[in-house]
């Protein structure tokens, strides 16, 4: 039996993950931090070997994957697969969580629409969300589960559509034996491990997806 092999990572921190701002499908580029949490995990793949890579339209993931592809002359294919793209946020998308919040200060939140968007704040925010609702109002968030924020994406329609990549790049992989690279972002990650870990969806909310280190698989043929 031989083992193939899944490298997953996320993109480095973006202007808008600096500034505290819900991204989604904005194009929102890497920071000099980021470049820098990139080249780190490339060094970490450096002594990997895999022959095919994919990323998304885009560039935050294009960019990270090109520095860890200086050490990886060995891979000739790359793939761009929207599948793996980050969560749609709709209205969200562009709102700083600061305006988040006090939106939900003012009432005008929709806890149903807008309840799991609140798992992708960053900490302090978080906190400040779970004051403001109440602890049986923040633990409810989870019921968003399966349910998009308007013009947006749920946890589950990722989830779907990560599903079909994962069935994809398995058939992929084993027809041309081949291990793969995978740039991608922190939700698309997060729907990934679920499904390969075969996790809860109460865990799988609580991750947080670092920057700085990527995910490791294999899959038998």
């Amino acid at each position: 039996m031989t083992k193939l092999k899944i490298y997953l990572f996320r993109h480095g921190q973006t202007y808008y993950n600096k500034n505290k701002i819900f991204t989604g499908w904005k194009d929102s580029k890497l920071t000099p931090t980021g470049i820098k949490q990139a080249k780190i995990i490339a060094k970490k793949l450096k002594n990997k070997k895999f022959q095919v890579a994919f990323y998304t339209r885009l560039s935050r993931s294009k960019d990270t994957l090109k520095e860890v592809l200086k050490y990886h002359p060995e891979c000739k294919k790359l793939i761009k697969d929207d599948k793996m793209i980050e969560r749609s946020y709709g209205t969200l998308s562009g709102m700083s969580h600061k305006k988040f919040i006090e939106s939900m200060g003012k009432q005008k939140f929709n806890l149903m629409k807008q309840g799991d968007a609140i798992e992708n704040l960053d900490p302090e925010t978080r906190k400040k969300a779970k004051k403001i609702l109440g602890k049986v109002a923040y633990d409810a968030v989870h019921r968003g589960y399966n349910t998009p924020p308007p013009k947006g994406e749920s946890f589950a329609m990722v989830e779907k559509r990560v599903q079909k990549f994962i069935k994809d790049l398995k058939k992929f992989m084993k027809k041309e034996k081949v291990n793969v690279a995978i740039s991608a972002h922190g939700n698309s990650i997060r729907l990934f491990r679920k499904i390969m870990e075969k996790t809860s969806k109460e865990k799988t909310i609580q991750w947080v997806i670092p920057y700085e280190d990527y995910f490791e698989y294999s899959i038998n043929i």
